[in-house]
């Protein structure tokens, strides 16, 4: 009679071992994947006030009882678009308190903006998923909603990872127009520039693919992304813009990911007015409050 023990054996090492390691190496890509994506700062760094914006505390909860914060900012007073919102999806790294030189140039608009932190990061509680983010973009433009704010008149921005997060909610929901700054096609696309000897396309799970998004977005489209971005190609952009459907302009600009915005304030600002007229506000004038 053969033995037993060779062929149980053979069995551990030909069938359970490469079935562990296997398992192994899938839950070291979720957390690689994960670590890579998202970069939480839990700690503000400041607050409107240290800008000269007026601002109001929001707190609010999102469809899986996740506690959400965020920043407020109104219109300058007697602005004839205080009817407007920019409802900013930021970055994957820091939080609110990073973006309030944004909110500085959106403002000067005469629109108000709404800042919001995805759990995980500043106040907001629980942990950052692709899912869990389009659910907090959707409450907080609910929670816009509430405050009167007519759909059309909330423009879905979205900054880096923030394009996948508003992108999609310019495609479930209402809204007047969509911006992109500095916006990848997709994690995929991302993942096989930046890791080309790992399969990435076939086991990547997050997605935030806003490249076959926008075909399905019919609002007036802005996107905004330097010719020399270190971290996100500008090919990108050019790939995004294709998608889009008029009408759609593309900015483009220089510098690096994170200053060229800032090192191209009159461009930025003649794209967001073209943008903005495009989705129905009146023509302001500078010098409010």
């Amino acid at each position: 009679m053969p033995d037993a023990k060779p062929r149980h054996s053979r069995f551990r090492r030909w069938v359970v071992r490469p079935v562990v390691y296997l398992v192994l190496l899938m839950i070291f890509f979720r957390w690689f994947e994960h670590a890579n994506v998202y970069h939480p700062n839990k700690v503000l760094d400041g607050s409107p006030v240290d800008d000269g914006l007026p601002f109001e505390d929001v707190n609010l909860t999102t469809s899986d009882a996740v506690k959400l914060h965020g920043w407020f900012i109104p219109a300058p007073t007697n602005s004839p678009r205080a009817g407007f919102v920019v409802l900013v999806s930021h970055g994957n790294a820091g939080n609110i308190s990073h973006r309030t030189a944004l909110t500085g140039l959106l403002r000067q608009h005469g629109v108000a903006v709404m800042l919001y932190d995805y759990r995980g990061y500043g106040r907001s509680e629980g942990r950052p998923s692709e899912d869990g983010t389009y659910r907090d973009a959707l409450a907080v433009y609910g929670w816009l909603k509430q405050r009167g704010f007519a759909p059309e008149k909330i423009i879905s921005y979205g900054e880096s990872l923030g394009g996948g997060i508003a992108s999609e909610l310019a495609r479930r929901e209402k809204v007047g127009a969509l911006v992109l700054q500095s916006t990848f096609t997709s994690i995929p696309d991302m993942g096989a520039e930046l890791f080309w000897f790992l399969p990435v396309r076939l086991i990547s799970t997050i997605k935030y693919d806003t490249r076959s998004r926008l075909p399905q977005i019919h609002v007036p489209v802005l996107i905004v992304h330097s010719a020399q971005d270190e971290i996100i190609r500008f090919s990108h952009a050019e790939k995004n813009f294709a998608a889009a459907n008029e009408p759609k302009e593309l900015v483009k600009i220089t510098g690096s990911h994170n200053g060229g915005l800032f090192e191209n304030g009159e461009l930025f600002r003649a794209g967001i007015e073209k943008l903005l007229m495009r989705a129905g506000a009146p023509p302001v004038s500078a010098g409010h409050e």
